[in-house]
């Protein structure tokens, strides 16, 4: 990657992998109110890899707000929600940045992704916004980050794995 990291190259990859996190999370996810299957993690991650947990965080947090100013039919802003985005981004590029893409740390970043955001946070996000008891929407994001946990790890694992990807965006 070049050195500088707000060239017009890395503006425009941050840009677009920006618009496919939006159009993953919005039109290629499954909702239920206390429960999203989705892929808008992996433009993230890889934004992430690219330049750090910083850029990363700040462009996930651009990225759900800009979603709901978007197509607000689609969910509700909540700021605890953009505090979510904003730390997966940091924790996957804590945890990958400048760092060997092993099997080892994809499982790391998605795991500390789905304990910490996915079923602390945005549970509590949820008990807030559904004024719902945390015993009564906890299960169900349990099964879901137990069923999704190994499908990211795999998916991510894949995108960092694959050679043409690599020498496109620079993945080290």
């Amino acid at each position: 990657m070049n050195k500088s990291k707000f060239d017009a190259r890395s503006i425009s990859i941050i840009g677009l992998l920006m618009a496919l996190e939006i159009i993953l999370t919005r039109f290629v996810s499954i909702e239920t109110p206390f429960v999203r299957i989705g892929f808008g993690f992996l433009p993230v991650a890889i934004i992430a890899m690219l330049y750090g947990p910083w850029i990363a965080g700040v462009a996930a947090a651009i990225t759900d707000f800009m979603g709901i100013i978007l197509f607000p039919k689609t969910a509700l802003f909540f700021p605890g929600f953009t505090l979510s985005a904003f730390l997966g981004g940091v924790i996957y590029g804590l945890v990958l940045y400048k760092k060997p893409k092993t099997l080892g740390r994809v499982i790391l970043a998605v795991v500390l992704v789905a304990v910490i955001v996915n079923l602390g946070l945005n549970t509590w996000w949820l008990t807030i916004l559904l004024d719902k008891a945390a015993y009564v929407i906890f299960p169900a994001r349990v099964i879901q980050n137990l069923v999704l946990a190994p499908i990211n790890v795999a998916l991510l694992y894949f995108v960092l794995q694959n050679k043409t990807l690599r020498k496109a965006t620079g993945i080290q």
